[in-house]
C-alpha cells in the first residue's frame, strides 16, 4: 500500500478478516485471498468496485459518512473499529512541535508512590512506563520505569512465563496501542517500535496486520507469580488529565480472596527491598 494510506490499509486488513459465510455469502470456488473479495465488499457496502479499489489504493481518502457507515457494517466493525475508521477518514490536523521528555504530574507521582499495598504505575501513549511504585515492579517486570510494555510483552520470556493469559494479553496490548496512537501510526516512535517488533516477533507481526482497535479501561489479569503463586487481579485505567495521553493503571484483588493475601505478602516483600527472580533474571524492585 502507498505511504500515508492508513485508511486503505485498514480497509484491506479488515476485509481479509471477514469470511463470506459470516455475511451470508456462499464460499464458492478457490479464493486467492482470505476473507472477502473487493467486489464482495463493494456489493455489501452498496458502492462500485472501482470506488472500493480507489479507497484501498489511497486514490480517494474522503468517503462520505454514508459510505463509512456502510463499510463499517459490511466489515462487521464494532463501535471502536467504526470510530477508528472515521478517525482515519477524518484526520485531525496537528501542529508538529518538538516533543519534550514526558513528566508525570507531581500530584500523581505522590499518589502512586504513597500506595504501598496497591500496585500502580503510569504509562505513556506509546506504552512506556513513566512511573511505577515498588509493588507494581515486584508484581511484574513489565511494570518498571523505562520499560516499553509492548516490547516486553513480546520479547521478554519472563512476561510470557508470568501471565497465564499471555496470548490474550499480547492481543489486547496491540489493539490498545492502535487505539492510543489513532491515525499516527507513522509517528517516528511508533514506526520504530513496530519495525523492531515486526522483525523480532512473528506473533506481533500477525496481530499488527489485523489492525484490531480496542481501548481497555478495566479487566482481569491472571498471573503465576514466582514468589506468591497464582494471582487474579483486576485493573483499572484512568486518564491523567492535562497530559498527552498518560494513563494511571491500578491493580487490586477481590476482598478476602487468596489473591488479596498473595498481594499483601508481595507488598511485604517489596517493602523489605527483596528482589524478584524473573525466569533466571534478578530484577530490582525499584
Amino acid at each position: 500500500m502507498d505511504e500515508g494510506n492508513s485508511l486503505g490499509e485498514f480497509l484491506r486488513a479488515r476485509r481479509e478478516l471477514v469470511r463470506p459465510e459470516d455475511v451470508g455469502l456462499p464460499a464458492m470456488g478457490r479464493r486467492r485471498v482470505p476473507g472477502l473479495r473487493r467486489e464482495e465488499l463493494a456489493m455489501l457496502a452498496g458502492i462500485s468496485i472501482d470506488y472500493c479499489v480507489r479507497l484501498e489504493q489511497g486514490r480517494d481518502q474522503h468517503p462520505s459518512e454514508q459510505v463509512l457507515d456502510a463499510l463499517a457494517q459490511a466489515l462487521r466493525l464494532d463501535a471502536d473499529g467504526t470510530a477508528h475508521l472515521y478517525r482515519l477518514a477524518r484526520p485531525t490536523p496537528r501542529r508538529r512541535t518538538p516533543r519534550k521528555p514526558e513528566r508525570v504530574p507531581s500530584g500523581i507521582q505522590q499518589l502512586v508512590m504513597s500506595w504501598s499495598d496497591t500496585p500502580a504505575y503510569v504509562q505513556s501513549r506509546h506504552l512506556d512506563v513513566l512511573l511505577a511504585n515498588p509493588l507494581a515492579t515486584a508484581l511484574s517486570p513489565i511494570y518498571a520505569r523505562g520499560v516499553n510494555q509492548v516490547r516486553a510483552a513480546f520479547l521478554d520470556p519472563a512476561v510470557r512465563a508470568l501471565y497465564r493469559d499471555w496470548e490474550k494479553i499480547t492481543a489486547s496490548t496491540v489493539a490498545g496501542l492502535r487505539a492510543l496512537v489513532g491515525d499516527e501510526t507513522r509517528d517516528a516512535r511508533v514506526a520504530e517500535l513496530v519495525g523492531e517488533l515486526s522483525v523480532s516477533s512473528e506473533r506481533f507481526r500477525r496481530l499488527w496486520a489485523r489492525q484490531d482497535v480496542k481501548p481497555t479501561s478495566s479487566g482481569i489479569s491472571h498471573l503465576d507469580h514466582p514468589q506468591v503463586g497464582p494471582l487474579e487481579l483486576r485493573y483499572e485505567k484512568l486518564a491523567v488529565v492535562g497530559t498527552e495521553g498518560q494513563v494511571l493503571v491500578v491493580y487490586h484483588a477481590e476482598p478476602g480472596s487468596a489473591s488479596e493475601q498473595g498481594l499483601a505478602l508481595l507488598s511485604g516483600l517489596a517493602g523489605g527491598s527483596r528482589q524478584v527472580e524473573w525466569s533466571g533474571r534478578t530484577k530490582s524492585d525499584n
